[in-house]
């Protein structure tokens, strides 16, 4: 085994790709992830304000849209031009404050204010729109005040009328809508096993590309698939170990759990890869399809997480590819701890799941005694030489 480790660092140093996979290229990528979501939470963001009115009222709501850190409203004079903005992406939303809508709200009518957004932006637009009415509710609320005022209620009353209960809203496990710690953690999970199957198949393609399959043969391919699983999986821990480092320890996201427990679900994961890339490599023993392939089947690992969309409402056939996927066995686990603290009695039972891809190395072992259409002559040569 330590001849074959040490065959495994020769290729590495040798191959400047697959050193370039296991340095600099998954650091550079997980930053570089990191930084676009460095903000926590989106801030001024345009939203087309259309002052029918021209009131002090409407001003004030304006006003109040300044003073919001999400909203950063720009003036239009009509509301063609304001959707106009919005079907180019200039602005995410519309707020349009109608004609005679300080005198309605004086003489007991009830004005439309008109709230769009632009829904295909999903996790702005749902952001702008909540943002919008609060604004609004908080814009108005003085005004509603002073009317019942007028009317010779007692203030404290007043108040009671205008929030006859008291409600608190509490938002459990990210208490401030923080972004990195909501898309960060499941992002950089699908970048991990995407690079691990890069890495993975990388190394078993070399076989082809550099004609050492003989060589491969000759001393056991279970035993080189040992060495190669020996010799990558640390390394790829080591780039999961600093994805947590750097959301948990760095960024300081709150974790109730362990994060020893979370590299040993990490590690669960990259073996279910493992299998997955050797079954693929061994029914297709062509380094550029067993690339595209595995390219295709992981890539979208992120949309099946079901972090951002319910798991439950997918297609039968999304939650079949699901199951598929490691990462989304993995990110179960991980919320659990993470947010809920679960430890090993909770979490052990839960990795369970990976039984499955257990079941891939059956046809692994069919592939691997079928082998390669080798010359033998080459393969008896090379057995003598290492003899």
């Amino acid at each position: 085994m330590i001849k074959l480790l040490k065959r495994e660092l020769t290729a590495l140093v040798n191959d400047p790709w697959q050193l370039a996979l296991v340095s600099y290229i998954p650091l550079l990528s997980v930053i570089g992830l990191w930084l676009l979501f460095s903000a926590g939470l989106p801030r001024q963001l345009p939203v087309a304000v259309v002052d029918l009115d021209q009131s002090q009222v409407s001003r004030t709501l304006a006003r109040q849209l300044q003073a919001n850190p999400v909203t950063r409203p720009i003036s239009y004079v009509d509301v063609a031009s304001a959707v106009k903005a919005m079907q180019q992406a200039e602005v995410y939303a519309l707020l349009v404050l109608p004609h005679g809508f300080k005198r309605d709200l004086l003489t007991g009518e009830r004005p439309i204010i008109d709230i769009r957004y632009n829904s295909q932006f999903l996790l702005v637009g749902k952001l702008l729109s909540s943002q919008l009415q609060t604004s609004m509710a908080a814009g108005l609320q003085p005004l509603a005040l002073t009317k019942q005022l007028a009317k010779g209620i007692p203030k404290k009353q007043a108040i009671i009328n205008l929030s006859p209960i008291r409600h608190q809203t509490s938002a459990l496990f990210n208490l401030n809508s923080n972004y990195v710690g909501f898309l960060v953690p499941p992002v950089l999970i699908a970048l991990l096993q995407l690079l691990a199957m890069l890495v993975f198949a990388n190394s078993l393609n070399r076989e082809l590309r550099w004609n050492s399959v003989s060589q491969w043969q000759a001393r056991g391919i279970w035993k080189g698939i040992m060495a190669k699983i020996v010799f990558y999986t640390p390394i790829l821990l080591l780039h999961g170990g600093f994805i947590l480092a750097l959301i948990y320890v760095y960024l300081s996201i709150p974790n109730a759990g362990s994060m020893g427990l979370l590299l040993f679900c990490q590690a669960m994961m990259l073996l279910a890869i493992w299998l997955i890339v050797l079954l693929v490599f061994f029914m297709l023993k062509d380094s550029t399809r067993v690339i595209s392939f595995c390219t295709a089947m992981f890539a979208p690992a992120f949309a099946f997480m079901g972090v951002t969309f319910p798991t439950h409402e997918m297609p039968a056939i999304a939650q079949w590819w699901r199951a598929i996927m490691p990462t989304s066995h993995y990110i179960e686990a991980h919320i659990a701890i993470v947010s809920y603290g679960q430890g090993l009695s909770v979490i052990l039972p839960k990795q369970l799941s990976y039984w499955g891809y257990l079941l891939l190395l059956i046809p692994i072992a069919f592939l691997v005694r079928k082998g390669f259409e080798l010359d033998a002559e080459s393969l008896e040569n090379f057995s003598k030489k290492e003899s």
